[in-house]
C-alpha cells in the first residue's frame, strides 16, 4: 500500500496544498487585475471631476450669497471676509493630481512600464500634459536616456495616448491602444 500512516497522508495533503498554491501564484492573471485597476481609476477620476464641479458651483453660490448679504447689510466688513473665504477655498483646489501629488499614472500609457515611469519621473515628466508637450528634440534625448531605439515614442503614440488620458477618454484609449 502506497500511503499507510497518518504522517504520510499529512505529507501528501501538504504537497497537494502547496502545489495548488504554487499553481495559483504562477497563473497568468495579471491582465485581468490591470484592467480592473484601470476601470477603478477611471471611476475614481470621474468622481473627482464630479466633486470638482460641485465645489465650483458651491463657491459660486457662496459668492452670490455673500454679495447679497453685503447688499442687504451695506457693510464693507462682510465683503472683505467673503473675499478672503473665496480665495482660501479657490487656493485649496490648485494642486494637481491625486491628493496633491501633481502627477498622473503614466503606466496607463501602452509602452510605459513601472521602471520607465520611474525614469520619466526622475527626468521631471510626471503628467500626461508633459508627455504631450515633448518636442522632437526632447523626445530623441529622452529615448537616448531611456535606452530606447530612435522613434519608439512616436511609434507607440505616447502623445496621442497622453492626450486621450488627460482628457478623461479612458474608454477610447482602451479601445484604440489595448
Amino acid at each position: 500500500m502506497l500511503f499507510s500512516t497518518p504522517t504520510q497522508f499529512a505529507v501528501l495533503a501538504l504537497c497537494l496544498v502547496a502545489g495548488w498554491l504554487f499553481g495559483l501564484a504562477s497563473a497568468p492573471g495579471g491582465r485581468k487585475w490591470k484592467e480592473r485597476l484601470r476601470a477603478e481609476e477611471a471611476a475614481h477620476k470621474a468622481t473627482r471631476e464630479e466633486i470638482a464641479t460641485r465645489d465650483a458651483r458651491l463657491r459660486e453660490l457662496e459668492r452670490d450669497r455673500e454679495r447679497w448679504e453685503q447688499e442687504r447689510a451695506g457693510g464693507a466688513g462682510v465683503a472683505a471676509a467673503g473675499t478672503a473665504a473665496a480665495a482660501a477655498t479657490a487656493g485649496s483646489r490648485t494642486h494637481g493630481g491625486w491628493f496633491g501629488w501633481g502627477r498622473d499614472n503614466l503606466s496607463a500609457i501602452r509602452g510605459i512600464d513601472g521602471a520607465t515611469e520611474q525614469a520619466l519621473r526622475r527626468d521631471g515628466i510626471k503628467t500626461y500634459a508633459a508627455i504631450e508637450a515633448l518636442t522632437p528634440d526632447e523626445e530623441a534625448a529622452l529615448e537616448a536616456r531611456l535606452g530606447f531605439g530612435r522613434g519608439r515614442i512616436a511609434q507607440q503614440q505616447w502623445r496621442e495616448q497622453a492626450a486621450l488620458l488627460r482628457e478623461g477618454q479612458d474608454d477610447e484609449h482602451g479601445r484604440r491602444f489595448a
